[in-house]
């Protein structure tokens, strides 16, 4: 008789264990939220690759395609015509000029020029550093290649020129477009100098190609670049940008872990989280290891801005004539979505 129940029982628990999986096999399936993604393959997007290949945006329920530029302005101007969700690149009068509009809003930050933490570097073609052109000091007279007039390159050499007291006009500045053209142009001689990030400058200089004379954060430190998206998802999907935002922190956690640790003597030290990030950064830069090392570029932990300097940047822009007079940086930028942002106006 026992052995009967103990028959029944166990039929009946098999019974219902076989509806609830059937039950649960027949529930929809939550569908990834798509997002698209608008950057550079530069070093200072290390975040953005991290996240993706570690699974944060998969945690998040986010599935990611990337879209890559050549140049910072059709970066933010995928996100403004709505080709792409997200966007991180330097910060440009273009930008500044989308985001006046009220087409972008500034989420969090990219790199930015941190003294100690060489990013962008003053490049000399060979002809010009052989005639003598071996610091930012002697650029008058000078020509300078960059993307186009508004771009960051156009930015640092115009904070240069403020910081060491030289007219601007006395720098000729040269539009190519793109940084492959810069690369061009500084190899062959056609240019006098181009600014560039440091895996690509210290390939060149590697090669023999060009020589590195200085590095913009020994000058001018800056808020180089940031995390953006469209006016449009922040009031109609704040909840996938807050879970963009979060997978953004973790890598950009993860990124700062690697490549930001110094030594009691302030030099930069490599150990065992950078090995293991730098297969990912190489895989979307193409950047060897070592010239992924030289300019590892320095990202906040948190992802948090220095509000000042993107108000700073948009006073000398628009002093040359690049943004519009009624451009506000407090319309575009966004504080909401990371906590502790740095250097905020109070005014």
């Amino acid at each position: 008789m026992q052995k009967s129940r103990r028959r029944c029982l166990s039929a009946t628990l098999l019974t219902l264990g076989l509806s609830l999986g059937l039950w649960a096999t027949a529930l929809p399936v939550q569908a990834a939220e798509k997002i698209t993604i608008s950057a550079l393959t530069f070093v200072s997007s290390s975040p953005l690759f991290i996240a993706q290949d570690r699974g944060y945006y998969a945690d998040e329920g986010l599935e990611v395609e990337f879209k890559f530029f050549r140049a910072a302005q059709p970066v933010a101007v995928s996100i403004a015509s709505g080709d792409a969700d997200f966007g991180v690149t330097a910060f440009t009068g273009g930008f500044y000029n989308l985001a006046g509009k009220g087409a972008l809003k500034v989420i969090g930050a990219q790199s930015r020029e941190e003294p100690g933490y060489n990013f962008s570097a003053y490049i000399a073609s060979n002809q010009a550093y052989d005639a003598g052109f071996d610091s930012p000091e002697k650029f008058p007279g000078k020509s300078l290649g960059m993307t186009q007039k508004g771009s960051s390159f156009h930015l640092m050499i115009g904070m240069l020129a403020e910081k060491l007291g030289i007219d601007l006009d006395e720098i000729q500045l040269k539009s190519l477009e793109k940084v492959p053209n810069m690369i061009g142009a500084i190899k062959s001689g056609q240019v006098d100098s181009i600014i560039l990030p440091a895996h690509i400058a210290t390939k060149l200089e590697r090669d023999g190609s060009a020589r590195i004379i200085g590095w913009v954060q020994q000058y001018t430190p800056y808020q180089l670049g940031g995390l953006f998206t469209s006016t449009r998802n922040v009031e109609e999907r704040r909840d996938v940008v807050e879970r963009f935002v979060r997978a953004y922190q973790r890598a950009a956690a993860d990124y700062a872990e690697a490549f930001m640790q110094t030594d009691a003597a302030g030099n930069r030290v490599f150990g065992e989280k950078a090995e293991a990030l730098i297969p990912i950064i190489e895989k979307y830069t193409k950047a060897k290891p070592a010239s992924i090392k030289a300019g590892a570029p320095f990202i906040d932990p948190q992802g948090r801005l220095k509000v000042q300097s993107i108000h700073d940047q948009v006073a000398w822009m628009q002093a040359q004539g690049l943004v519009a007079k009624d451009v506000d940086p407090a319309g575009f930028v966004d504080l909401s979505f990371i906590e502790g942002h740095l250097d905020v106006p109070t005014n």
